[in-house]
């Protein structure tokens, strides 16, 4: 309750509640004038000192006497000090006295031989009424407790749902708290994201700093020894001190004193038990921290610890679409590099299709017109994602800057490997088979690198077809560049067929996992031709597609799947 001076009578303090419901309250009371309305419980202790005839007045935690103003209302007066004969019985609330119920003013209208009695009665009948009155006085202070700790993370909530960034979610969680506790200085600190508490101060990050001095926040030193106020903070326990210069756990006084503070409490930063930092906060004068202080610090701390997170999130978030989209892009690059529809080359009949595991993929193929031949190229680089897609790009742009060497493709080849080996680290390589076809001449020309072998179909006039692995050359190219490779010729057949691939398509599973396999991609597609002898390469690659997805079902692709069919007309 809100008091003012009593125009009336010098020193007097009048009940004035418009002042009461408009005056925020954010420390505890410490007077019973802080609790009264209208003055009923002086007017009670009027009639008791009437109807007895014993002295029952009600005073203030400075001894002054609270009086009941007819017609509703109350006012604190001087008065003098509690004789000895009186007893008082205190109102004691939050362990603090805030006021006494005193009888013994008076001589009592009772009979001698019943004074005695009356007078213990009535004392007790007293102290009854001094522990019902605190009752209500504590249960109103917890809830104007209350009142305090929602109201407050109402609107630190309502400032927070405004903050975009981590360093303004902290700047907001420390005006809070230092506006609601009352408080004169104060830090946020957050950690390096580790199990281990820093123990040098400097192994901290201060993010949010209020009147403190640059030496303060510098100082290599933390405030307690071995760090105990952040542990105890950590704890989800807090650190309080009423004053910072007697406080034995200080590792500086001396340091405090030219800082000028006193008193001190502290709250964890948390999240799902992860210590994300500490709130710190400084009074000038000492100050004793209730359980209310503690309690609320620790909310509006908990708090600032969800939206941090929150923020954090958000930040993944809008870099994981950042990078989404720059990845999306160079997908498209990428897929700009893979031919754009499939060369009319007279006497052969090509299709393709390229499957990427991730948006950015190390598979690859190409087709090359070369004056009446055409050049394939199928390429597998180990790993995914971007390097892998980076690689490719490299080893394409490598292999087309050899194309005039028709068909030399063994010193094609050798050249590639030599740029690869030079320009990539340690593990890069990249399985390669490249052929160029003469369609006038029936003739292929071959080169593979390490890579899974092309697949011939060709059929043995009656006694149905054969396939044979096409798989002369070398090994990878990236990892040797003194690496020789060999060629080879074959002489093409109308009606045959050329089936290449990548691992990823022979290495596909299924929900047993249990491979595809070279063989069963060898059975299916002897199976297709020798079914329907003229099929045409983009009907043979979509029935090779469609018995991958048969066998593999919704498993996951892994690896990214490659695969050119060349029949010869």
């Amino acid at each position: 309750m809100a008091v003012t001076t009593d125009p009336a009578g010098p020193g007097a303090e009048v009940s004035d509640p418009a002042r009461a419901a408009a005056a925020p309250r954010t420390a505890d009371p410490v007077s019973i004038t802080d609790f009264l309305t209208d003055g009923s419980l002086a007017g009670l202790c009027r009639q008791l000192s009437a109807l007895t005839g014993v002295g029952v007045e009600l005073r203030s935690a400075d001894g002054r006497r609270i009086v009941w103003i007819e017609g509703g209302g109350w006012r604190a007066e001087e008065a003098e000090p509690v004789a000895g004969q009186a007893t008082a019985a205190p109102l004691v609330v939050g362990g603090r006295t805030i006021g006494t119920l005193v009888v013994g003013a008076g001589a009592p209208r009772i009979s001698d031989g019943q004074g005695g009695a009356a007078r213990a009665t009535l004392e007790r009948a007293v102290a009854l009424l001094a522990g019902a009155a605190a009752e209500l006085c504590q249960n109103e202070l917890s809830l104007r407790h209350r009142v305090v700790e929602v109201s407050a993370l109402l609107r630190m909530n309502a400032l927070l749902s405004r903050a975009a960034s981590v360093d303004r979610v902290l700047e907001v969680a420390m005006d809070s708290a230092l506006d609601v506790l009352g408080l004169d200085a104060g830090s946020v600190v957050l950690f390096e994201e580790s199990d281990e508490l820093a123990a040098l101060e400097r192994d901290v990050t201060h993010k949010v700093v209020r009147n403190l001095s640059r030496d303060w926040v510098e100082c290599p030193l933390p405030l307690s020894k071995d760090r105990l106020f952040d542990h105890l903070a950590l704890r989800g326990e807090g650190a309080v001190s009423e004053d910072l210069l007697t406080d034995a756990r200080v590792l500086i006084p001396d340091r405090v004193r030219a800082e000028g503070l006193r008193g001190f409490i502290n709250a964890g930063l948390t999240f799902q038990g992860r210590a994300l930092g500490v709130v710190r906060l400084y009074s000038r004068a000492p100050r004793r921290f209730s359980d209310t202080d503690r309690r609320l610090l620790k909310s509006l701390a908990d708090q600032a610890a969800v939206s941090i997170e929150q923020a954090r999130l958000l930040r993944l978030e809008e870099e994981e679409k950042r990078i989404a989209r720059q990845l999306e892009l160079a997908a498209d690059v990428q897929r700009r590099m893979l031919p754009a529809r499939m060369p009319t080359v007279p006497g052969l009949d090509v299709a393709a299709r390229y499957i990427p595991s991730n948006e950015l993929g190390g598979d690859f193929y190409d087709l090359l017109p070369l004056g009446g031949h055409l050049g394939v190229a199928v390429g597998d680089v180990v790993g995914k994602g971007v390097a892998a897609a980076l690689l490719m790009s490299a080893v394409r742009a490598m292999l087309r800057a050899q194309i005039d060497y028709v068909y030399d493709l063994d010193e094609v080849i050798r050249r590639v490997n030599v740029a690869m080996t030079r320009d990539t680290l340690q593990g890069e390589f990249v399985s390669l088979w490249y052929g160029v076809i003469d369609p006038a001449g029936r003739r292929l020309t071959y080169c593979s690198a390490g890579h899974e072998p092309t697949m011939l179909l060709r059929r043995e006039g009656r006694g149905g077809w054969r396939a044979t692995d096409l798989s002369v050359g070398g090994m990878v190219v990236g990892v040797d560049e003194r690496q020789a490779y060999a060629r080879a010729t074959v002489e093409l057949r109308s009606g045959d067929v050329l089936v290449a691939y990548t691992d990823g398509l022979t290495d596909a599973r299924n929900f047993q996992g249990a491979k595809f396999g070279r063989e069963t991609l060898r059975a299916m597609v002897l199976e297709a031709v020798g079914h329907e002898p003229g099929i045409s390469a983009g009907g043979l690659v979509e029935r090779v597609m469609w018995e991958l997805r048969q066998f593999s079902g919704l498993a996951e692709r892994v690896d990214d799947q490659t695969l050119v069919v060349v029949r010869v007309l």
